[in-house]
């Protein structure tokens, strides 16, 4: 898939208040400095599209962006290590859930994960939930730039590990840096063949 066109829709806290369209929709989250603003920046080829910040937990709203006029990507706001009031979190994390609950035209979950660290337990428990509540999902490690790829292999195989504890396979992934610009391609290839799917 080529990003010919990528725009700026709505930013909003109200689920009611997302585009009523019908056009399928597949939402980006992950904890906060995760590099979700520049994942979304390098897939539609666009600088500023998302906002970008070295201040964790800037994504404070449910951001939809119409991308090749037929399908919207959603920026959420991180989890966890935001600088932000417990109440603000609590915020957060009530229309974050009533995205996911009631959101019918959403088709998967992109959840983010740095590949630097070892399988952190606030991001198993949401993916976790994601599976619970019947919410597909896949998995993109980010910063994959930062490590060799032995270390990538090994840190793959430590999520392995913890997911099959849980689950019967390794959910779908994929390994993404936005400073390589790695992982684009087969990311967005991904999301063309789930669109062509849901025309069939």
């Amino acid at each position: 898939m080529i990003i010919k066109s990528a725009e700026f829709v709505v930013s909003n806290s109200d689920v009611e208040k997302c585009p009523k369209s019908s056009l399928p929709e597949y939402a980006f989250i992950g904890r906060s400095n995760v590099g979700k603003s520049s994942l979304i920046n390098m897939l539609a080829k666009r600088k500023s599209l998302a906002k970008t910040s070295g201040r964790p937990g800037k994504t404070q709203l449910i951001n939809h962006f119409l991308i090749n006029k037929n399908w919207h990507l959603v920026d959420l706001p991180g989890y966890g290590y935001a600088r932000v009031s417990k109440s603000a979190k609590k915020t957060f994390q009530k229309f974050i859930t009533q995205y996911f609950s009631h959101r019918e035209q959403l088709v998967t979950a992109f959840v983010l994960v740095d590949i630097r660290h070892k399988p952190q337990p606030i991001d198993l428990d949401f993916m976790k939930w994601l599976g619970e509540n019947g919410i597909p999902f896949s998995i993109i490690f980010t910063k994959a730039d930062k490590l060799k790829p032995k270390a990538i292999e090994h840190h793959i195989d430590d999520y392995k590990a913890v997911m099959l504890e849980f689950w019967e396979d390794m959910p779908n992934y994929f390994i993404t840096s936005s400073t390589k610009n790695m992982g684009s391609d087969m990311l967005l290839t991904y999301i063309d063949g789930l669109n062509k799917n849901l025309k069939l």
